[in-house]
C-alpha cells in the first residue's frame, strides 16, 4: 500500500479539533519540536555560563572602587555554585509551559508595557529593573522575528487544536523563554548589578539565537505538512489612530488556519498629517516668501521652517539637479523625467519600512559604515519604483521632497560636524531611515525643542561631543549602537520608543558625567597642590640666588644649593611656613653656605670654623629629610663640602674644581613632571604688547568652565579653562572628559590668543545638534539661491 503522504489539514473533523487532547498524528511531531528547542536552549544556555567569568573579571578590572571589585569576585564563585539549580529551574519551566501549552492551561504573562502605572508603583526597585531587562530583550525579539514568529503561532494554533493563540501565548516565545530565566534566578542570592550581567549575557547568547531556532520550528512543521503554503502579505489600515494587534491583523480562521493565511507583522502606522503642516504658507499648494538676502536665521522654530521650506522651493525650481549640502542631490532628481503623478504618504512610509526592515536585518554588517545621504535616496527612489503601480510615472511631492531633502541635509552635517568623533558620526547615519519616517509623520522634529526623537539625537551627539574621543572604555559607542538598533528594530510610528531610550541613554549619559565631573575635581585638586608647591619652589629658588648674588663658589657648592639645598627649602616652607624658625634656619644656612665658598679674611675664617659644626649638623638634618640619602651618602657629600670650604682658604680652587659629588636628582622635579619648567616659561606681563596686556587683563576676569578653542598643528582642539591660580597665575585647561590636557601661565595664554592659536570658544558650538544643523543648513541654503555672498 502507497503511502499517501502527510493528511490534508482541512481534512481534519471539527470533532477532532475540539478535542483538548493531542491527536495521535501530531504525537511524534509534538515530541520532535520539543526535544529540537530544549536542545538548542540547553546548548545557548551553556554559552551564557561559559562566558560568565570572563565578563565578571573585566568588569572587576574596571571596578571604581576594592569594594565593587569584590563584589565581582564574590559573585563569579556564587554563580558557579547555583549554576545546576538555574539550569534545571530553568529547562523546568520550558517544558512545563510546553506541557502547559498542549493541555490549554498556559496563560499569558503580563508584559510590563502593559502593566498600569500603580501597579508599577507597588514593585520594588530591583523587580522593576528586572522587568524592563526582560522587556527590552523580548522587544528586540519581536521586532526581529516578527514574521517567523506569526508563521510558528499559526502552526503551533493547529497542533493546539485550531485554537488561535493570544498575546505571549506561544510557549516558545520570546516572553515565555525570557520569563523562564528570570523565574530560575529567582532564588539567587545576587544582587542587581550581576543579574544585570546575566541577561545581557542571557540576551547575547539565548535571546539572539531564537530566529533560527523559529526558523527550525518552522522547517519542521512544514516538511509535517502544517500550513506549508502559509504567504505573508501587509495590510495597511491607514485609518487607524494606533498601530493594530497582531491578532487584529491575521487573516486566519480561528478553528480552521488556511493556506493562503495573511499575516501582518505589526506594520500598521498612526494616520499623521503628514503634509499640511509642512506648507507654513497657509495656502495649500503654495510656499511662504522667501527670506530676505543675508537674513540670519529666524529665531522662532516654525518661520525656520517656513523659510527653510521656502529656500528648497526655490533651489528646486532654479536648479534642481545641482547638489545640496554634503555634495548629495535632492531627491526631486531622482524621479523619472516623464512623472506627472505622485506617490501617497503612504507610499513613502511603506518604502522606509522596507528599508528600514533591511537595515534591521543586516544591521551588524552595516553599522561599520556610516550611511550615506545620496545611497538612502537612491535605495528609497528604487523602492518606490519597484512597488508602483504606475512605473515611470511618478515621483515625490514637492512638500515631501522637501522633508526628505531637509532630513538628508541634516545627516549631512552630522557626518560633516567636526565636534562629533568618527565612529560617532557613523552610528548617528544609521538613524536617517527611521528619523525621515518620523519626520514624514510629524512635522514638530523641526519646530518643538522637546520633540522625543529630535531630544535624543541631541543628547546622544552631545555624548558623542563630551565623550566620544576616550575610546571605548566606557562603552558609550556600545551605548549609541543600541540605542540606534532598538530604533530601527522597534519604530512603527510610536514616538513613546523615543521617550523610553532618551531616559535610558540620559541616565548612561549621567554617569558618565559624574566620572567626568569627578576627575575634573580630582585634576583642580592636583593642581592647587602643584601650584602650591610651584610657588613653594619659587620662593626657595628667590632664596638660593640671594645667597649665591654677586658670589662665585666652586660648581660643588654651587650645584648643591641649587639641586638639592632647594628641595630642603621647598620641603621645610610647606611643612613650617615661611615665618617659621625652621624656614629661617633653612634660609640661613643656605646663605652660609654659599658664604664659605668664597674667599675669606682671617675674621671671616675665624666664623667660619666656630659655625662649621652646626651648619655640618642642619645640613645632615635637611639631606635626611629629603629621604633619598644614605648615612653613608650624607657623610661623604658633607666631607666633599669641607674639603672644597678648606682649598677655597687654601687659595686653591684647582682642588676644589675636582670636586664632583654624584648628587641625586631633585625629588621635587620629578613630582612637577613638565609643571617644573613653567616657572622658567613665564614672561613678564610688561613685557607683552598692548594688544597681549589687554587680553590679560580680560583673562583675569574670565570665569571658570569658559570653553577654548587652541590650534597646533592646524588642528583645532576644546579645552575647559577649570581652574587657575591667583599666586602663579596658570591657566588650567581640561577636555570633555575632565582629564586635565594643559596649564599655561597668563602671559603665555595671552601671546597665544594676540596670535590667533587660542581663542573663547564661540557659544554656538555649544548648541544643541539640530539647531546647529538647522542654522547651517538655512545658510548654505541663502548662499546656494544666492541670498547670500559665498564664503571665500
Amino acid at each position: 500500500m502507497s503511502n499517501p503522504g502527510p493528511p490534508n489539514v482541512h481534512s481534519i473533523s471539527g470533532q477532532a479539533l475540539a478535542s483538548r487532547g493531542i491527536t495521535p498524528r501530531f504525537g511524534v511531531l509534538v515530541q520532535s519540536c520539543r526535544q529540537l528547542v530544549m536542545n538548542r536552549l540547553a546548548e545557548h544556555l551553556t554559552g551564557v555560563f561559559g562566558q560568565v567569568d570572563d565578563t565578571l573579571f573585566e568588569c572587576a578590572e574596571k571596578a571604581e572602587n576594592n569594594q565593587v571589585q569584590t563584589l565581582f569576585f564574590d559573585n563569579m564563585r556564587e554563580i558557579r555554585k547555583q549554576r545546576p539549580q538555574i539550569e534545571r529551574l530553568y529547562h523546568q519551566k520550558i517544558a512545563q509551559n510546553f506541557s502547559d501549552f498542549l493541555d490549554g492551561k498556559l496563560k499569558p504573562a503580563e508584559a510590563i508595557s502593559e502593566m498600569k502605572a500603580d501597579t508599577l508603583s507597588l514593585m520594588q526597585n530591583e523587580e522593576y529593573e528586572e522587568s524592563l531587562q526582560v522587556t527590552n530583550m523580548v522587544s528586540r525579539v519581536k521586532a526581529r522575528c516578527a514574521q517567523p514568529l506569526f508563521a510558528l503561532e499559526q502552526r503551533l494554533a493547529l497542533l493546539n487544536n485550531g485554537v488561535k493563540l493570544v498575546e505571549d501565548n506561544n510557549p516558545f516565545g520570546p516572553q515565555m523563554i525570557a520569563l523562564a530565566f528570570r523565574e530560575a534566578l529567582q532564588p539567587c542570592p545576587f544582587p542587581l548589578r550581576i543579574k544585570v550581567i546575566l541577561y545581557t549575557l542571557f540576551d547575547q547568547h539565548v535571546m539572539n539565537s531564537l530566529e533560527s531556532i523559529y526558523a527550525g520550528l518552522n522547517k519542521r512543521l512544514i516538511d509535517a505538512g502544517i500550513l506549508p503554503n502559509l504567504k505573508y502579505t501587509a495590510p495597511r489600515n491607514s485609518n487607524s489612530a494606533e498601530p493594530t494587534s497582531k491578532a487584529s491583523n491575521l487573516q486566519t480562521a480561528d478553528a480552521q488556519p488556511q493556506d493562503q493565511s495573511s499575516i501582518s507583522p505589526s506594520t500598521t502606522q498612526p494616520n499623521y498629517q503628514t503634509t499640511a503642516g509642512w506648507r507654513m504658507s497657509g495656502s495649500e499648494h503654495g510656499y511662504a516668501p522667501p527670506p530676505a538676502a543675508d537674513s540670519p536665521p529666524p529665531s522662532d522654530p516654525m518661520a525656520l521652517l517656513s523659510s527653510l521650506a521656502s529656500l528648497l522651493n526655490e533651489h528646486r525650481r532654479r536648479a534642481p539637479n545641482t547638489p545640496l549640502q554634503g555634495n548629495t542631490r535632492s531627491i526631486s532628481s531622482f524621479a523619472p523625467a516623464s512623472a506627472t503623478r505622485t506617490y501617497s504618504a503612504d507610499e513613502l512610509i511603506d518604502a522606509l519600512n522596507r528599508m528600514q526592515r533591511q537595515s534591521a536585518d543586516d544591521f551588524a554588517q552595516r553599522l561599520h559604515q556610516p550611511q550615506q545621504v545620496d545611497g538612502l535616496k537612491a535605495d528609497l527612489q528604487s523602492q518606490l519604483e519597484e512597488h508602483s503601480e504606475l512605473p515611470g510615472q511618478q515621483k515625490v511631492s514637492d512638500q515631501e521632497a522637501d522633508i526628505i531633502d531637509l532630513v538628508g541635509m541634516l545627516f549631512d552635517f552630522i557626518l560633516d560636524d567636526d565636534n562629533l568623533p568618527d565612529n560617532c558620526k557613523t552610528a548617528l547615519s544609521h538613524l536617517h531611515t527611521p528619523y525621515l519616517k518620523v519626520a514624514l509623520l510629524d512635522k514638530a522634529l523641526f519646530t518643538q525643542h522637546h520633540h522625543p526623537a529630535r531630544k535624543l539625537l541631541n543628547s546622544m551627539a552631545q555624548a558623542g561631543v563630551l565623550y566620544g574621543t576616550e575610546g571605548d572604555e566606557r562603552g558609550l559607542l556600545a551605548k549609541m549602537h543600541w540605542v540606534v538598533e532598538r530604533v530601527i528594530h522597534g519604530f512603527i510610528g510610536d514616538l513613546q520608543l523615543f521617550d523610553t531610550l532618551l531616559e535610558e541613554f540620559n541616565e548612561f549619559a549621567a554617569t558618565l558625567k559624574q566620572k567626568a565631573d569627578l576627575r575634573e575635581r580630582r585634576a583642580v585638586e592636583a593642581a592647587k597642590g602643584r601650584d602650591k608647591l610651584l610657588s613653594a619652589r619659587q620662593q626657595a629658588v628667590d632664596v638660593i640666588s640671594a645667597s649665591l648674588s654677586n658670589r662665585q663658589p666652586p660648581a660643588i657648592i654651587r650645584n648643591f644649593l641649587e639641586l638639592t639645598w632647594a628641595d630642603v627649602l621647598v620641603f621645610v616652607l610647606l611643612r613650617h611656613g615661611d615665618s617659621s624658625a625652621e624656614w629661617l634656619r633653612s634660609c640661613e644656612i643656605a646663605e652660609q653656605l654659599a658664604w664659605s665658598g668664597t674667599l675669606l679674611d682671617e675674621a671671616g675664617a675665624s666664623r667660619l670654623q666656630s659655625i662649621r659644626v652646626p651648619l655640618l649638623e642642619d645640613l645632615s638634618k635637611g639631606l635626611q629629610l629629603l629621604g633619598g640619602y644614605h648615612e653613608d651618602g650624607i657623610r661623604r657629600l658633607l666631607q666633599d663640602l669641607v674639603t672644597c670650604q678648606h682649598a677655597v682658604q687654601a687659595n686653591q680652587p684647582q682642588v676644589a674644581a675636582k670636586l664632583s659629588p654624584q648628587l641625586l636628582e631633585s625629588q621635587l622635579g620629578a613630582m612637577l613632571g613638565e609643571d617644573a619648567t613653567l616657572a622658567s616659561q613665564t614672561t613678564s606681563l610688561s613685557g607683552l604688547s598692548p594688544r597681549a596686556q589687554a587680553l590679560a587683563k580680560e583673562l583675569s576676569r574670565i570665569a571658570f568652565d569658559t570653553w577654548f578653542e587652541f590650534v597646533t598643528d592646524g588642528q583645532t582642539q576644546r579645552l575647559k579653562l577649570s581652574w587657575f591660580s591667583p599666586t602663579t597665575r596658570n591657566y588650567m585647561f581640561v577636555d570633555h572628559s575632565g582629564q586635565r590636557v594643559a596649564i599655561k601661565p597668563l602671559a603665555i595664554l595671552a601671546t597665544e590668543m594676540e596670535q590667533g592659536l587660542a581663542r573663547v570658544a564661540p557659544i554656538e558650538r555649544s548648541a544643541p545638534l539640530v539647531d546647529r544643523a538647522l542654522s547651517s543648513i538655512y545658510r548654505v541654503l541663502q548662499r546656494f539661491t544666492g541670498r547670500a555672498a559665498e564664503k571665500t
